[in-house]
């Protein structure tokens, strides 16, 4: 059981097996998303339509049985090692849950489900990508930037919502009564400030009068100014994630960074 939890987990240095499954999976998983884009061309879903869901019915038979190998097997690592307890604090990690979800239409096909609740859940089939994350290193360097940088980019988020409610609430108090139809109240003037703080100026709505549009400019500058914040904080993170990894000793049987 150790080791089918060890072929199964990304690869460490060495292990030639586990290596193999890494870039099966990983070549699974983009053949089955680029699977998922083609099947959306009427004309490819027309004439490999057959050959299409029978490459997914046997990509769910694969990852069913990968999912079913790892909830077996998770209690080889010491974070799940209860066979009952460690085995549902395994099913409740966000991959196990995301592994779950991509199957779902497989279980639903046993289930006898019906077809069209089926056809709707065709699009979980995107979440596939998700699970890259296991096995690409990159992925995982970008979610350690991101629990490291989490305080930052709260406070970033914090900021940028308080800036939205404000931008929202004063262009509907200057631009209400001259167009009440596209600023009909707060709520919906949010759309303006979203696409305005965004840059993106998709100009559906837009200020009619000189207070909104001198407003709108104002709002417009201090956008790019503070979608620059959450670039820079994990720009520097991805930088120091990078250094840190570089000093830091690695085991010469698992690979994994020593810690201090």
């Amino acid at each position: 059981m150790h080791r089918l939890w060890e072929i199964l987990e990304p690869a460490r240095p060495g292990d030639r097996w586990s290596r193999i499954f890494d870039v099966f999976i990983v070549s699974l998983i983009a053949l089955n998303v680029a699977a998922t884009i083609a099947e959306s061309v009427a004309s490819i879903q027309t004439r490999f339509g057959r050959a299409l869901d029978a490459f997914e019915l046997g990509s769910l038979a694969v990852f069913a049985a990968e999912y079913l190998a790892r909830v077996v097997s998770c209690v080889a690592d010491s974070r799940f090692a209860s066979p009952v307890r460690g085995r549902i604090r395994f099913v409740l990690t966000p991959l196990a849950i995301v592994d779950l979800l991509v199957i779902l239409p497989f279980l639903l096909i046993w289930l006898d489900a019906d077809l069209r609740s089926l056809r709707a859940l065709r699009l979980l089939r995107v979440l596939r990508i998700a699970r890259m994350t296991r096995y690409v290193a990159a992925l995982r360097l970008f979610g350690s930037v991101a629990r490291a940088k989490r305080e930052e980019l709260l406070l970033t988020s914090a900021l940028m919502a308080m800036l939205l409610v404000m931008s929202s609430s004063l262009m509907y108090q200057v631009e209400h009564q001259a167009q009440p139809e596209s600023f009909p109240s707060i709520p919906a003037t949010m759309w303006w400030a979203v696409e305005t703080l965004s840059t993106v100026g998709y100009g559906d709505v837009v200020p009619a009068t000189t207070a909104g549009r001198v407003l709108g400019a104002i709002v417009a500058v201090l956008g790019i100014g503070f979608f620059a914040l959450p670039t820079g904080i994990l720009g520097s993170g991805f930088v120091e994630e990078l250094q840190k990894r570089k000093k830091a000793p690695t085991c010469p049987h698992c690979g994994k960074p020593l810690e201090p």
